[in-house]
Order: structure tokens, then C-alpha cells, then sequence
């Protein structure tokens, strides 16, 4: 199984790659309690993206439909090619989960003791 690789930026690599089931089935004791906090953060970075890329393609946006007045926008092509090249939600969320940098907690698990 590969490590976790980043570009020499420092970036997630945007290549899927296989992971090592049982190191990610030790971070939670279960692996598909693993599979349902990535999943759960993916969602989160994906939620967060659409945001930041709806907000930066909204100061292009126009008040009018006139065809004849839609032109070619650099600035908003260029954001929209970043984004389609940024790694996806769900590899972004692995690599966190990974390295740690993930918080997370099942309230079945956790005892409360009703004396205390």
C-alpha cells in the first residue's frame, strides 16, 4: 500500500491511491466507523468549497439575460479551472483522517455516569 503522497507545493494529490484499510481501521476500532468520519468531513469540505466558488463566481455575476452581453470572463475561467483541479472532497478528507487532523466523536460510545 502507498503513504499518503503530496505534491512539492505541499498540496493533496489529486491521484487516488490505495490505503492501508487496517492503519485506517485503527484510528476508530471499526473501519466502516472510519469510512463514515471521512465521509462525514468530505461533505464538509465539499459544502465548503461550493461556498468559496459560488462566492468568487458571484462577483461575475449579471443582473441581466441579454445573451448579446454574456462575454468571456478570464478572471472567472481561471477560478473555475482551479477548482476543477483541486483534489477531490473525498481525498481531501482521507488525507486529514489519516494524518490526524481530524476531530471526532461517537455519542454511543462515550459512558456518562448518571451519579456524577
Amino acid at each position: 500500500m502507498s503513504k499518503n503522497k503530496r505534491n512539492a507545493n505541499g498540496s493533496i494529490s489529486p491521484v487516488m491511491e490505495t490505503k492501508n484499510l487496517k492503519e485506517m481501521q485503527q484510528k476508530t476500532g471499526n473501519l466502516y466507523e472510519s469510512i463514515v468520519v471521512i465521509a462525514k468531513r468530505a461533505n464538509q469540505i465539499s459544502s465548503h468549497l461550493k461556498e468559496e466558488l459560488h462566492g468568487k463566481l458571484e462577483e461575475f455575476a449579471t443582473t441581466t439575460d441579454n445573451l448579446e452581453e454574456i462575454h468571456e470572463n478570464r478572471e472567472q475561467i481561471e477560478i473555475s479551472k482551479y477548482y476543477e483541479k483541486m483534489p477531490d472532497a473525498t481525498l481531501i478528507a482521507t488525507q486529514e483522517f489519516m494524518e490526524g487532523k481530524v476531530y471526532f466523536r461517537n455519542p454511543s460510545k462515550d459512558t456518562v455516569d448518571p451519579l456524577k
